[in-house]
């Protein structure tokens, strides 16, 4: 079971070990990634934050020109100008590189330097290694158990690609496990006297059947693929075991982020429930770029003084503008009741999990000045209406 609802976004930083962020495109979702490890790093915490964004926009948000896939630390002077944080924080970043982290899974698992030679240079796994469905997923789960076992890190953020492709990232595990399991797969693992005698028929028709589409010799580059990861399978599945107990654990968890779009809302809405279905629960929610609600009067309240005002005493130009300041509250009065109204749709499928509203900014968030604006309402005291 996952950390569960928290009471708060400070919560969560203090008491999680892995932090997945998910969410659907261009909600804020690298933003607020960025902003926990930061935040874990301020508060004592040897954080890092990994993106699997092949935009490269954590990059840019950090002020970095580029990131790669070993983690980088950040110089304290950039994320602590101030020098106000826990004097033991740490910040480092990273950015996923499929094929590198695959290529040293296969090094690991080789019983030999010579057998993970042979595949490292096999075409057919140059070929997939970077661009096989399920992949990228496969390996961001990698690396997260990379960075759990041998990062010595307290807090490790990833920032997830957009909502139903996250859900490709907590099934990539269960995927690979089905991929070993699959009869057509274990026969090819056979040795080649087996796979004469034991699959002649059904094995060797369907590779006919193929190499007329992709040719000869493809398919002999498969089968050599194949026959050079004899007896590294064990070590994969165990592997993908070991990283479905990792995400279900107690001390990993879940952050929504969303805005306040509607198509956006329907996405985080799916993710809760899919996450419920797995047995998993939401931590908390982010909800970005929000219109702020200024005040507590209803919009109706507020286009009612408007009339009132047509009749008052006074300077005709100063009561037009008094009503049209009114008339322009009441619009954002709307489009925040109309907001959260959206956002409730979320809320009440997570729950108690803390729930934080960040608004509008005057400015882009491309540094750590702007991350850390951002910061101020993920870790404001809890409002509950936002």
């Amino acid at each position: 079971m996952t950390l569960g609802p928290a009471p708060s976004f400070g919560a969560v930083i203090e008491r999680a070990h892995i932090v997945i962020c998910c969410g659907t495109g261009g909600v804020g979702k690298t933003t607020t990634a960025a902003v926990l490890a930061i935040e874990g790093a301020r508060r004592g915490r040897n954080a890092v934050v990994v993106t699997i964004d092949p935009a490269k926009r954590l990059a840019q948000t950090l002020g970095l020109e580029a990131l790669s896939d070993t983690a980088h630390e950040i110089d304290r002077d950039r994320w602590d100008p101030e020098n106000d944080a826990a004097p033991d924080g740490r910040l480092s970043a990273l950015m996923l590189d499929s094929k590198t982290t695959f290529d040293a899974l296969v090094t690991r698992y080789a019983a030999t330097p010579d057998q993970g030679e042979r595949i490292l240079e096999n075409r057919f796994y140059r070929n997939v290694s970077g661009a096989l469905g399920g992949t990228q997923e496969y390996m961001a789960m990698e690396k997260l158990h990379e960075l759990h076992e041998d990062g010595d890190y307290d807090l490790i953020v990833v920032d997830t690609p957009p909502t139903r492709h996250a859900l490709d990232f907590l099934d990539a595990p269960a995927r690979l496990l089905r991929l070993l399991d699959n009869r057509i797969f274990r026969l090819l693992m056979m040795p080649t006297r087996s796979i004469v005698r034991v699959a002649g028929v059904a094995v060797q028709a369907f590779l006919r059947t193929i190499s007329r589409v992709v040719g000869t010799e493809v398919i002999d580059d498969v089968v050599s693929f194949f026959r050079a990861f004899e007896g590294m399978e064990a070590g994969f599945r165990d592997r993908a075991a070991a990283v479905q107990r990792l995400i279900a654990g107690p001390t990993t968890a879940f952050v929504l982020v969303t805005s306040a779009r509607r198509e956006a809302v329907e996405e985080a809405a799916f993710f809760a429930d899919r996450l419920q279905e797995s047995g998993l629960s939401v931590a908390a929610l982010a909800v970005n770029r929000v219109h702020p609600s200024f005040g507590t009067a209803s919009p109706e309240g507020l286009r009612e003084r408007v009339k009132t005002l047509d009749d008052a005493p006074g300077d005709a130009a100063a009561r037009a503008r008094l009503a049209q300041t009114y008339a322009n509250l009441a619009d954002f009065r709307t489009v925040a009741i109309h907001e959260r109204h959206e956002i409730d749709q979320v809320r009440n499928r997570i729950g108690t999990a803390a729930t934080a509203f960040v608004p509008y900014l005057a400015r882009d968030v491309h540094d750590f000045g702007a991350l850390r604006q951002v910061g101020t309402h993920l870790f404001a005291p809890p409002t509950g209406a936002g």
